[in-house]
């Protein structure tokens, strides 16, 4: 597995925070129907950047734990949940290892929302099935579709970014490729039942503004990696985009995976 050092998402939490589409109703409801989550389970969310899915669960379980190796992510995520209020979520700014280390707890559901591909997949789950009961289990929340098709806007976006970017998807001191042996299989192999669910397609609307700061919240699309030139990149994205939309609106349709393991 790959080192992409401690700068992965250096200076995205802001960006995250704001400008990630948040997860749709649909998954709360599948997560709650088939974890039977009635307020008394407990819940981890490795991974957790800034907390979308983790504080969306608040009122579903007793605890809630909330995991990621990116100390800013996990300082947005404490501002987001004290600014509206919300449940009591432990945050932790480390890794699962060290996690296990500090605290012996045990989680019912463990959610990991767009995140798996960076963990050393075989041995978290390892790792998880250690504090997870027999019932509970493991949810991986991916949005990954290799063979979608784009639309017309997407792929004159796509085609800036690598311009400004570079062709090699950059992800910390290193460059990023998706892993060759799926979430399902890695499932398979490991102490878990693999079980794989698709939830019904949904739309995110955006505009040239939520675009760019979207953009800025993933590991490739840092800022950083502009240097002096941000304001022309950001010029010639919002100029090509509004070639295509008047209005400032473009569509997006998403279908998201739920890869389950169950003990």
């Amino acid at each position: 597995m790959k080192d992409y050092g401690v700068d992965l998402f250096k200076g995205a939490a802001s960006y995250y925070s704001k400008y990630r589409p948040i997860y749709p109703a649909s998954l709360v409801r599948f997560l709650v129907q088939e974890f039977s989550l009635n307020g008394e389970q407990t819940l981890l969310d490795l991974g957790c950047g800034t907390g979308h899915l983790t504080l969306r669960l608040a009122d579903w379980c007793t605890k809630i734990v909330g995991i990621d190796a990116e100390a800013e992510m996990i300082e947005e995520a404490k501002r987001l949940q004290q600014e509206i209020r919300l449940g009591e979520i432990q945050w932790f700014n480390g890794r699962l290892e060290q996690y296990k280390a500090v605290y012996n707890e045990h989680f019912n559901l463990v959610t990991i929302a767009k995140a798996f591909h960076w963990m050393n997949r075989s041995v978290i789950l390892d790792e998880l099935y250690e504090v997870i009961p027999k019932g509970g289990g493991v949810a991986i929340i991916d949005n990954y579709e290799p063979g979608k098709s784009l639309r017309p806007w997407q792929l004159k976006l796509n085609e800036i970014i690598k311009k400004w970017y570079g062709k090699e998807r950059k992800a910390g001191k290193q460059t990023y490729s998706h892993p060759v042996i799926s979430h399902e299989e890695v499932i398979s192999n490991s102490k878990f039942k693999a079980e794989v669910y698709t939830l019904p397609e949904y739309e995110i609307n955006w505009n040239c503004e939520s675009i760019l700061g979207n953009l800025y919240s993933t590991s490739y699309g840092s800022k950083r990696f502009l240097g002096k030139e941000i304001d022309k990149f950001e010029k010639e994205v919002i100029n090509a985009l509004m070639e295509f939309s008047d209005v400032d609106q473009f569509r997006e349709t998403v279908t998201l995976s739920v890869k389950v393991g169950r003990k």
